[in-house]
């Protein structure tokens, strides 16, 4: 018997927060290279990945039908909202980043997703580097 949908979204959770953490732990240990390892690692495998993008497609498709799967999607989301205020918090401390957080979140699924289809009209360092300059902007916006 196959695992429940719910417990396949959990391990892909925990796999691409994994190699999230990872990324920031090998990043230069300043906040802002911190964050920036922390926003880019998406466009890079493990989490830029085909696989990774028909399970991810499949979880998101049914946050509309299953309780379960919505409920699994909102922690999972919360959880790397939270990691990322964390980061933007030592970046630039004493501001509510709540929504920068979601705004670059917001970038990097969009970024994420058009690499992860395969032949996106950028390169995964032009995605990095349009992050850093959306994370700028937001900061002097903010």
């Amino acid at each position: 018997a196959s695992p429940p949908p719910w417990g396949e979204g959990r391990a892909v959770g925990a796999q691409v927060q994994a190699a999230l953490d990872d990324a920031v732990a090998s990043a230069e240990q300043t906040p802002e290279a911190r964050l920036i390892a922390y926003l880019s690692a998406s466009f890079a495998p493990p989490i830029a990945d085909a696989d990774l993008l028909s399970t991810w497609l499949a979880f998101w498709s049914l946050t509309r039908t299953d309780k379960t799967i919505a409920q699994l999607h909102s922690e999972i989301y919360a959880e790397n909202r939270l990691a990322l205020e964390r980061l933007l918090d030592a970046y630039a401390p004493g501001k509510d980043h709540r929504l920068t957080a979601v705004a670059l979140t917001a970038l990097v699924d969009g970024l994420w997703l058009e690499l992860s289809l395969g032949n996106a009209p950028f390169t995964p360092e032009e995605a990095k580097a349009l992050t850093a300059r959306w994370l700028a902007a937001l900061q002097t916006s903010g």
